[in-house]
């Protein structure tokens, strides 16, 4: 299939890059160094730049959202960012939305995270505390990213990973569309070859998937 990718060198956004490739897949990579990247085609750019954006969005099977900051949470709470938008997550993701209902592109996998909209009830209540008190303007950009992804009215996939970490690949993680978590840590590889599962599944279609780093298990439907 031909994917594009959004978000594509922040950590997640890398690790899928990998795995869809591994697969065979036609990958193309925005981010503001996606050229960086190798066997694809990389384009350097800003997500929320919407003549850019329409122009990738164009004739792709399915896009994958991966956006982010990759500063210190400490530095952007206490002096905001200094190189990526507050907003960049529920804004891009807004910009690739209305190109795809444009284009006529239904299939869109978008990273959020755990603990927001529908999963917020099994948030453990110290991560409630840190989401609080030094994530809160990011958490509440996340928070219109996903309500503007399940209001869309595309075949959207929102992936809600935990507290994300760099272990190496360690198999296959747990997924549940019920909100289930096997503990409040995954790996960044992990997410990534889960990001590329749900590029190639149909199925999950309209779903809020928790990702951890549990045992392999199938996902819950």
């Amino acid at each position: 299939m031909k994917v594009l990718v959004v978000g594509a060198t922040g950590g997640s956004g890398r690790a899928a890059v990998t795995e869809l490739v591994r697969r065979g897949h036609d990958v193309t990579a925005l981010s503001r160094h996606a050229s960086s990247l190798p066997g694809v085609r990389g384009i350097d750019g800003d997500a929320t730049d919407a003549a850019l954006v329409g122009r990738l969005v164009e004739g792709q099977d399915v896009v994958v959202v991966t956006l982010g900051i990759s500063e210190s949470a400490v530095r952007v709470r206490l002096r905001g960012p200094s190189a990526t938008p507050l907003d960049i997550r529920s804004r891009g993701t807004r910009t690739v939305l209305t190109a795809m209902r444009r284009h006529g592109v239904r299939r869109v996998v978008v990273q959020t995270s755990y603990g927001t909209g529908p999963t917020g009830a099994g948030l453990p209540l110290a991560t409630r505390l840190v989401f609080a008190l030094l994530l809160r303007p990011q958490i509440a950009d996340t928070e219109r990213q996903g309500a503007e992804l399940r209001a869309s009215g595309l075949d959207w996939v929102e992936v809600q990973p935990v507290n994300l970490t760099d272990e190496p690949w360690a198999g296959p993680p747990m997924t549940s569309t019920a909100g289930d978590i096997d503990g409040m840590r995954v790996s960044r590889a992990q997410v990534g070859w889960f990001l590329a599962q749900a590029v190639e599944d149909p199925t999950l279609a309209r779903q809020t998937v928790a990702v951890s780093a549990g045992a392999a298990v199938p996902v819950t439907v």
